[in-house]
Parts: structure tokens; C-alpha cells; sequence
């Protein structure tokens, strides 16, 4: 798990939200793959909750997502959806897409694997050996899970695609972890892909804070309300203690105004009331405890000072959309599968 920046970043007491969040932002690196074909190719990546990145090793290709057109993705070029959007990699907009795992793919370790489609695409007839010459196209691909439920109102505001040439002129880390992955791909030295891994889990944490720093100054909402000293405050304080039994006349004295001018500047900042909002905040962490920590769904009521697991059950469907039952039910999104037999897979 990486920290998303040293707590040396910021100066100490700093009220800033999003200082505080970005401190606390970590990734998990769930799985990593190393994917060589030969064109034509294209590959489909449905949607999961875990984010998505993608580095272009080599060759290049073409990226679309259901909201967005082809875009064109060089090598040494980078891209993170950061809610894992569905989206198509593909060496020409034209080639029919296979899903990811249908691929076969063999395991280096728990988390990275590799899928070798040269054999099965090899191409064949009277030019196969001029055709054998061409390089194949090399990408690097991941999953990764942020600590912060996929509705949080930072994960919800980022756009569903982050390309890193769009921030490096911005944020001078980006383009120096670009060319230190080019480098890893090109000497394609032993341990690369572990290399790579660690690359992208830092490069990826840099599009977020090279977004929220330089690349949403204009944005309204959560982001503009977080930056208001006195709502921004509130915001703080409701975030860095989730457990609190937060009522109006406490986040009115947090903010320093009465409650009625403080409900109303709340209300009208952040586009709901505070209760339905600290509420939110709350089933958000509780989300959190119950599928990634695997806390018991009567613990997390009572942490958060539910009366009852019932009324606790209540409240989490109808801001969630499911029972918390479901929330430990439901399998992790990206999770490494087994790997399937054989080396080479058509793509």
C-alpha cells in the first residue's frame, strides 16, 4: 500500500481539506499485467470499482470509454480512470474487442502476471516474414484501490479519464516517472514488472495530485466548497472524525456562526443539508470498514453511535443502495483470479 504523499507535505495544522485527504490517500495495488500482441488487437476492460491505469510501453494504440472518442495513446504515454470506467485498448479502432479475462495469462507473482498474444497472432501467408519483423505492442496495465469509498466526493468529481501528458507540463513529478517506466520497458531487465508496478502506483498517485493542484482550479462544488475557509472547516471536521455524533449546533460553533446562518451557508455551498451530509460521510466510512476491513457490521454501527445494528442496516441502504451485508458479500473488483492454462492468448 502506498501513502499518497509524505506527511512532510504540507505544513503542520493546516486546515486544508484536501491537503488532509491527499495525506491520507493511499493506493493498494491489487494487480498488474504485462501485455505484449501483435496487430491487430483490442481488448475490452468492463467496469469494476477498483480504478484502472494503463502505460504504453510500445507500439501504441488507440483508448475509448463509453462517454469518450478514440483517442490516440503514444508510447511512453500514461492513463488512469479513476473509477474504473468500461473502456477499450485496441491497436485500431476498427478491431472487434475481446473481454480482459477472457485472455489466458500466466502468473510471475501474487499480484502481476503476464499475457504473451504474439504466437496466437502471428501473422501468416506470403508476407509473414517481412510481418514477423515489426515490433509487437507492449502495455503495462493495473488495478489499483483507493481507501476511499468510490463515492467519496473527491473520487466522484475526477473526470473518467486522466491522461499524464495532459498534467506533466504542470507537475514536473509526472514526466520524470514516465520516462523512468520507458526506461524499465526498454532494458526489460529481470524484476521489471515488479519495477513497473511500483512506478505506476506512484505515477497514478501524481495524476490525482497534479489534478486536484493544477487541473480543477475552476471547479465547483465539493472542491470550491472545501476551499472556503469556514465551510471548508466543517467539512474538515466532519471528515477527520466520521464517528461523532455531529449535530447542527456542533458544526454551527465549528464554523462560528449561529445555526440557522450556518445551515444556510452550508446548505447552499455544498448542495445539501449538513445532516444529510455528515450521514453520507458516514455510511461512506462504514462501506469502507465492512469490505476492506472486514469489520463486523454490529461494530461498525456501534463506532459510529448507532442505537441499533437495525437502525444502522436502515440507514445504509438508503444512502448505499444495498444492505452492509452486501457490502462484505460482494467480491473485490480487480482481485488477481488464477491463472489460466497455457502462456499465449489470441488479442
Amino acid at each position: 500500500m502506498l501513502d499518497f504523499l509524505s506527511k512532510d507535505a504540507a505544513p503542520e495544522g493546516t486546515p486544508d481539506l484536501l491537503t488532509r485527504i491527499l495525506l491520507g490517500l493511499r493506493l493498494d495495488g491489487v494487480e498488474y499485467g504485462r501485455c505484449v500482441m501483435n496487430r491487430p488487437w483490442a481488448v475490452a476492460f468492463p467496469a469494476q470499482r477498483s480504478a484502472r491505469f494503463h502505460f504504453v510501453g510500445s507500439g501504441g494504440g488507440w483508448l475509448c470509454t463509453a462517454g469518450t472518442p478514440w483517442i490516440r495513446l503514444a508510447p511512453g504515454d500514461a492513463v488512469l480512470l479513476p473509477r474504473g470506467s468500461f473502456h477499450v485498448l485496441a491497436s485500431d479502432p476498427a478491431v472487434p474487442a475481446v473481454d480482459i479475462d477472457t485472455l489466458a495469462r500466466t502468473s510471475v507473482s501474487d499480484n502481476i502476471y503476464l499475457v504473451d498474444g504474439r504466437a496466437a497472432t502471428a501473422p501468416t501467408g506470403p508476407d509473414a516474414a517481412a510481418d514477423r519483423g515489426v515490433p509487437a505492442d507492449m502495455l503495462f496495465c493495473g488495478a489499483l484501490r483507493f481507501n476511499l469509498d468510490p463515492l467519496h466526493p473527491l473520487v466522484t468529481m475526477m473526470p473518467e479519464l486522466m491522461l499524464a501528458g495532459d498534467l506533466a507540463q504542470r507537475d514536473a513529478t509526472v514526466p520524470v516517472l514516465l520516462e523512468a517506466m520507458e526506461r524499465e520497458v526498454a532494458l526489460d531487465r529481470i524484476g521489471a514488472c515488479g519495477i513497473l508496478a511500483r512506478l505506476a502506483d506512484v505515477l497514478a498517485a501524481s495524476i490525482i495530485r497534479a489534478w486536484v493542484e493544477c487541473g480543477c482550479n475552476d471547479a465547483t462544488g465539493w472542491v470550491a466548497a472545501v476551499r472556503c475557509p469556514r465551510i471548508g472547516k466543517v467539512v474538515a471536521a466532519i471528515h477527520a472524525a466520521p464517528e461523532r455524533d455531529w449535530d447542527v449546533p456542533m458544526l454551527a460553533g465549528v464554523m462560528g456562526a449561529s445555526r440557522s446562518s450556518f445551515t444556510e451557508a452550508f446548505t447552499r455551498t455544498m448542495g445539501e443539508s449538513p445532516g444529510r451530509y455528515v450521514a453520507k460521510v458516514k455510511m461512506f466510512q462504514a462501506r469502507h470498514w465492512i469490505a476492506h476491513d472486514h469489520m463486523r457490521v454490529a461494530a461498525a454501527a456501534a463506532r459510529l453511535g448507532y442505537d441499533s445494528e437495525a437502525s444502522f442496516s436502515r440507514a445504509f441502504k438508503r444512502i448505499i443502495g444495498h444492505p452492509p451485508s452486501a457490502a462484505r458479500a460482494a467480491p473485490g473488483a480487480g482481485r488477481p483470479r488464477p491463472a489460466a492454462a497455457g502462456a499465449t492468448a489470441s488479442a
